[in-house]
């Protein structure tokens, strides 16, 4: 079919459209600094990836009112990760595929972050994350720093605490089989052998279980006299909280995390009265975490349950300003540099492997309150 004069001019209009479109989209993203976040909305995590979207938002909005970074907005692009491994790879692609993005913000699932880690190589940009497998910043992955205290630290925690404070000596570890129960599991099981206790049960399970009966029933013929646990996802815990109630099991319980979390206590309820837990962030644990707290709440009407997405943030931006430039390697220099930051989740001293916290707070359940308890330290 020929082409008429007009079909010619409106081929023409449309290029020039297509080009002037994509002209102003990249004018857009040259008046900001844009980040990517990868972000659990949909799936098992959904609730908890709400949460911390929230808080990074609220990072984004002190950051702008402050002046941005290099005298620029922060924007921030989201892409949904499904709580899936397939869907974080892609949600990450997405994000990576644009190349006006100047760093990220990863998952807090141990297990995605493996999943996208090689692909977050290719792209040598900075990804902050809060998955606490330790293997994540020992892998030769150079562009990722973690916003959270890894499970070495958790471990040594579980078992300075129940050891020595609790003086339990014969326990059982309960822990899902993905990469955070596992990392998390032989952290602590090595810290309470050095300590000189025992493991009585080692017992894993896979996740989104209906039905932790036979778990439960393991616990109980064991004879520990206490219990550590990694749980990956937090109805799998309040599923497992109740029946070990219903079935008995009163031992002392000390458990990762997720324990602690506002989702879990808000769906296990009176299950989790007594227990303790080791948490990265705590609303009264310093200052810098009421602070957040409050400005969170103010927003939200509720608490956040962890302040990782909004040190993260705030670490990236104090990083580029720092740098000078959005030049990748400056900014991974920057970042490395940091020292004595006092952020919501602690104060960061990042080492060269890319973490920036080394201890945890110890909680306990007081009815329904997360009650700050101490502070253990280790060192890098």
């Amino acid at each position: 079919m020929p082409i008429t004069r007009r079909g010619a001019l409106l081929t023409a209009a449309a290029s020039l459209t297509v080009a002037s479109l994509a002209v102003t989209r990249r004018a857009r993203a040259a008046e900001t600094i844009r980040i990517g976040v990868v972000s659990p909305l949909t799936g098992p995590a959904a609730q908890v990836g709400a949460i911390q979207l929230n808080s990074c938002r609220l990072a984004a909005e002190e950051i702008n009112a402050a002046g941005g970074v290099l005298g620029k907005p922060v924007e921030l692009v989201v892409e949904d990760d499904q709580t899936t491994n397939p869907g974080v790879v892609l949600a990450f692609s997405r994000l990576a595929a644009d190349p006006s993005m100047v760093g990220f913000i990863g998952s807090i699932r141990s297990t995605q972050v493996n999943a996208m880690a090689p692909d977050v190589a290719k792209v040598g940009k900075p990804m902050m994350f809060g998955g606490t497998d330790p293997t994540l910043t020992h892998s030769g992955y150079r562009w990722l720093f973690r916003c959270r205290p890894n499970d070495s630290f958790s471990g040594r925690v579980i078992a300075d605490f129940g050891v020595n404070t609790l003086g339990k000596k014969s326990w059982a570890v309960v822990h899902s089989t993905d990469a955070f129960g596992t990392g998390g599991k032989n952290a602590v099981t090595d810290a309470l052998t050095k300590l000189g206790a025992t493991i009585a049960l080692e017992q894993g399970y896979a996740n989104q279980q209906a039905d932790f009966t036979p778990v439960v029933l393991a616990i109980k013929q064991s004879g520990a006299e206490a219990m550590c646990s990694y749980f990956t996802f937090e109805p799998d815990l309040a599923v497992f909280a109740r029946q070990l109630r219903q079935l008995g099991v009163r031992i002392p319980w000390v458990g990762s995390q997720s324990i602690a979390s506002p989702v879990t206590m808000g769906l296990a309820k009176n299950a989790l009265y007594g227990t303790y837990g080791v948490a990265d962030f705590l609303t009264d644990a310093n200052p810098e975490a009421i602070a957040f707290t409050a400005a969170y709440r103010q927003q939200h009407k509720e608490n956040p349950d962890s302040g990782w997405t909004y040190d993260a943030l705030h670490i990236l931006a104090r990083a580029i300003n720092a740098a000078g430039t959005t030049e990748p390697e400056k900014i991974r220099t920057a970042i490395l540099a940091i020292k004595g930051y006092k952020g919501a989740e602690g104060t960061y001293n990042f080492d060269e492997n890319g973490d920036g916290l080394h201890g945890y707070d110890v909680e306990q359940n007081t009815n329904g309150k997360s009650v700050f308890m101490k502070r253990i330290e280790f060192p890098a």
